[in-house]
């Protein structure tokens, strides 16, 4: 489990599990999210949850992994355009971690 900062002052956080890593990874949510200005800014962050609402209404709320992601990290009160950054981040992270796993085996 890590804690994703949400805000500047660092005040505001979200923990996000493994769980909720692999379930982005799965559904591929943060490809070809951010536009070609690299910036990621609340309307990233609106397009996500457009996105992540599509998927849930397609499925009917089959999947409990997507319920809890949405509950957990991308509908939080607390996320926020730093938030989702920061999410971004990690994310990249995880998947180099997860490769080099692979790749030692």
């Amino acid at each position: 489990m890590a804690k994703i900062l949400t805000n500047a002052s660092g005040s505001r956080s979200i923990e996000v599990t493994e769980q909720h890593l692999a379930t982005i990874e799965r559904y591929q949510l943060l490809r070809d999210l951010i536009d070609s200005n690299g910036f990621v800014d609340e309307q990233v962050l609106d397009k996500l949850k457009l996105n992540v609402r599509s998927l849930l209404e397609s499925e009917a709320g089959l999947d409990k992994d997507l319920l809890d992601l949405c509950l957990d990290v991308v509908y939080h009160s607390n996320m926020k355009a730093l938030g989702l950054q920061n999410l971004l981040q990690l994310y990249v992270e995880w998947l180099e971690k997860k490769e080099d796993g692979v790749s030692a085996d």
